[in-house]
């Protein structure tokens, strides 16, 4: 009697293989999206073409001819190019956005943890700012701060004049610049370095109270290192800063930093909105810490204060984080909405200004778009992984 032998799986036919129809089915589809795409690109340029509108890049290097109220670098209508107003308002908006992002953040911290305070006015006026002004849309927020706040404020001759030669009125502020000589890069070395120091002793303190459980004055260290390392490398290379006081005139203001109207109209729109979502944000990841927490953090002796800081905060962060990252992305995106306060962003230069003289909708879009789409995924990038790093570490 023969024993047949084991020889294997059966085979199967190409046709009903699974691993082989996957394949199949993905190399379909990735030919469909570039037909797609060929197809939208041939389409768009025989259109170009009938219209009589030129395509490529070679508008990058014209000279713009338009003047831009706002710019971190130089940049004059004259000898300006469209590039060059590309990167004004590129920077423009990464200003708005940075700021925006740090404030949003501070406003929706402490607003979030004010609303599930003990104090019943603090927590009643907490509740309805976050339910006024996140129902409110954000654009008729900005026209609010524009018109009916910054334009209101007193002309060039009531200027309201605070002390240190500050001034307000509707065309803006302005106050003291600081006007750098030689010497200045030391301060700023220094300053570089008191970063690192500070950031490297607190990394080493954390080690510390992880090994011993003993706390290291983390806080003045970092000032000290911070603040008093740029002061002493200041007066060590013989003050090389002074500053240009603005100067009243009759029918203007000279001299002196000036930050227009339109950028604080702007900046504190976006604040206020963001910091309203963020304060919910922040809210339910307190919420979500068990109560047993609080608790235990009493046993041991913790005030509020220190029990908010060190075990319900870090705790709160792995679910804040998410959320939070999407409300870094919408501060971003929405800061596109400038155009209607005038201030000059991205959307307002290059997408405005530079399309309507150049003619050139899809290299200018494509190119505003794909400048989104880098910022937005530069910032997730940085929030996962710094999610990553306050990640729970299972044994």
């Amino acid at each position: 009697m023969s024993i047949a032998q084991d020889s294997g799986p059966p085979k199967v036919s190409l046709l009903y293989d699974p691993k082989v129809r996957s394949i199949a089915y993905q190399v379909i589809l990735c030919a469909i999206i570039v037909f797609l795409a060929y197809s939208a690109v041939r389409n768009a340029a025989e259109n170009l073409a009938r219209a009589k509108i030129a395509s490529g890049f070679g508008f990058w290097n014209q000279t713009a001819g338009f003047d831009i109220s706002q710019t971190l670098i130089a940049y004059s209508a004259q000898a300006g190019t469209y590039g060059r107003a590309f990167w004004v308002g590129l920077l423009n908006t990464l200003l708005v956005a940075a700021i925006g992002i740090v404030l949003a953040t501070i406003v929706g911290f402490l607003v979030g943890i004010a609303r599930l305070s003990k104090n019943f006015l603090l927590a009643k006026l907490s509740a309805g700012y976050v339910e006024i002004i996140r129902n409110v849309p954000l654009l008729l927020q900005l026209l609010f701060w524009y018109n009916a706040v910054l334009k209101a404020l007193p002309d060039l001759r009531d200027s309201w004049t605070l002390p240190g030669s500050i001034f307000l009125n509707n065309r803006g502020f302005f106050a003291p610049y600081p006007i750098f000589s030689s010497g200045a890069e030391f301060v700023a070395g220094a300053f570089v370095a008191g970063v690192i120091g500070a950031i490297a002793y607190a990394r080493w303190a954390k080690k510390k109270q992880d090994a011993t459980g003993e706390q290291s004055p983390v806080g003045l260290v970092a000032l000290g290192l911070i603040i008093g390392l740029p002061l002493i490398a200041f007066f060590a290379a013989g003050m090389p800063a002074t500053l240009e006081f603005p100067e009243k005139g009759r029918f203007n203001i000279r001299g002196g930093l000036e930050i227009l109207p339109e950028f604080v109209a702007l900046l504190i729109g976006l604040v206020f909105y963001t910091g309203a979502f963020i304060a919910e944000v922040v809210r339910a990841g307190i919420m979500a810490v068990s109560r047993g927490q609080t608790e235990a953090a009493g046993a041991v002796g913790l005030r509020t204060g220190p029990t908010l800081k060190l075990v319900v905060i870090p705790q709160a962060m792995r679910v804040i984080i998410p959320p939070l990252t999407n409300q870094y992305l919408n501060l971003t995106k929405n800061s596109s909405l400038a155009v209607f306060v005038g201030y000059p962003d991205l959307v307002q230069i290059f997408t405005g200004t530079v399309l309507n003289q150049t003619g050139q909708a899809v290299e200018v879009v494509m190119i505003t778009m794909a400048v989104y789409l880098s910022i937005s995924l530069i910032t997730s990038m940085a929030m996962n992984w710094y999610n990553a790093r306050i990640a729970l570490v299972e044994r």
